[in-house]
């Protein structure tokens, strides 16, 4: 103890020697070194933000609903754009008869975050176009895209710059024809998939 006091002071620190009675030695040093050296596992539960705060609202609304087990979910867009496209779509249904294979609207929605940055929004529309003539292509449907975002009152507290790169985000994503609502219309969103799909 004394050559480890000599060679180690100043990146070990030494208690005093203490005696201890135990049954089982392997199992006293277990409690031991979770006593004193593992480190402390306190279960912090992550408040969810951003997009995955709204995927998350986004799958309690269609389950809710009864329409989520219905929904086709992590829709790759390589299927629709080319092959190595990495967008996934969070969730999608084709609307109308359970039955058809062929025609009609296919309806697809992401989850989109507002509150960091607008790359998210960025990608969305500027992968849009080549999913639309996917989907007419693939499914012979017409595609509905449809981006759930936070509302504007959750950034409209901070910074002007916020405001404007959400607006920014909004728009991108508008003149690519996808429909933009709030996660307060999430609830009208899940009762019209309710509806097409005659739940």
């Amino acid at each position: 103890m004394e050559i480890l006091e000599d060679t180690l002071a100043n990146s070990v620190q030494m208690t005093e020697v203490r005696a201890c009675l135990a049954e089982s030695l392997p199992a006293e040093i277990e409690q031991l070194m979770k006593m004193y050296v593992e480190p402390l596992k306190v279960k912090a539960e992550r408040k969810k933000t951003g997009r995955a705060a709204i995927a998350g609202a986004m799958r309690t609304e269609f389950e809710r609903a009864g329409v989520w087990g219905l929904m086709r979910k992590r829709i790759a867009a390589s299927l629709y754009t080319r092959a190595g496209d990495p967008m996934k779509i969070d969730c999608g249904y084709r609307a109308g008869s359970r039955e058809a294979t062929v025609g009609g609207v296919i309806r697809m929605l992401q989850a989109v975050s507002l509150e960091g940055d607008v790359e998210a929004a960025k990608g969305l529309a500027y992968s849009a176009p080549q999913l639309v003539e996917g989907v007419q292509r693939v499914e012979g449907a017409k595609l509905e895209l449809t981006a759930i975002v936070e509302p504007l009152r959750a950034v409209s507290d901070t910074e002007d710059e916020a405001m404007e790169r959400y607006r920014f985000g909004v728009e991108a994503m508008e003149r690519q024809e996808i429909r933009v609502v709030t996660l307060s219309d999430l609830a009208r969103v899940a009762e019209t998939a309710r509806v097409e799909l005659r739940v």
